[in-house]
């Protein structure tokens, strides 16, 4: 599920919105909502470049020559979702009184490390600080998407101060519904990091994390799957300019 919404946020710099977009593990088929479409940026805004390649993922090779899903990757307008101030800082929500909690938060962790291997994590303990959050809540609901959402991953893009330099930053927010159970935890986290790590878009491969619907059996991170990651933070973007 992908939805588009423009709005202002007062802590951000005065002309930049507030962008939010969405995806959802158990949706068959993409759908925008009336509203869906992003305002045209600011013309101040910066030219789109290519960061250097995180060492993780220029080291990367992938020996079965498994192939990737770029061409399903959609960017939104201002360029890919990627990241290029490292480590990535990750914010995992320790829910106080929720059912099996620890069960959650064991197997939320370990997605982190497992991605981990192909860029630069931080697990930190302020949700304020951190560039993606991890939410163990349901979805929002919002008009014309569907309730029933394992997962969901929203970002943000707001601008930053770097010494002198303003620079264009974003952070997501990913939820995970609560009612998950078992494998599909670990499963949804997998998937909805996924795309805060800059997949913004959905494999056609069941075999592949990043597929557009939930399985039965959840795999591994696929070669298919950093490849295309891979292939993204090789793409020229407006974001840590």
């Amino acid at each position: 599920m992908r939805l588009w919404k423009v709005t202002v946020k007062p802590r951000l710099l005065a002309g930049l919105g507030l962008a939010l977009c969405c995806f959802s593990v158990i949706i068959f088929t993409q759908v925008n909502s009336p509203a869906a479409s992003l305002s045209p940026l600011p013309n101040s805004l910066p030219h789109p470049q290519v960061h250097p390649l995180p060492p993780m993922l220029a080291n990367w090779q992938d020996s079965t020559d498994s192939g990737d899903y770029f061409d399903q990757v959609k960017p939104p307008n201002f360029g890919h979702l990627l990241w290029s101030k490292f480590p990535i800082q990750v914010y995992v929500e320790r829910p106080v009184d929720a059912n099996r909690s620890e069960e959650w938060v064991a197997a939320v962790l370990n997605v982190v490390r497992e991605w981990g291997v192909y860029l630069p994590l931080e697990v930190v303990d302020s949700s304020e600080v951190a560039d993606i959050r991890i939410l163990r809540r349901a979805p929002p609901l919002r008009q014309g998407v569907l309730r029933s959402r394992s997962g969901e991953a929203t970002y943000e893009l707001y601008a930053r101060r770097d010494g002198d330099k303003t620079v264009l930053s974003h952070r997501f927010s990913v939820y995970l519904n609560p009612t998950q159970v078992g494998k599909y935890i670990p499963a949804t986290a997998r998937h909805e990091l996924g795309h805060a790590l800059g997949i913004w878009g959905h494999s056609l491969m069941e075999t592949d994390v990043l597929y557009f619907s939930q399985v039965r059996n959840p795999p591994p991170i696929s070669a298919r799957d950093v490849n295309t990651l891979k292939r993204v933070y090789e793409q020229p973007t407006r974001l840590g300019w």
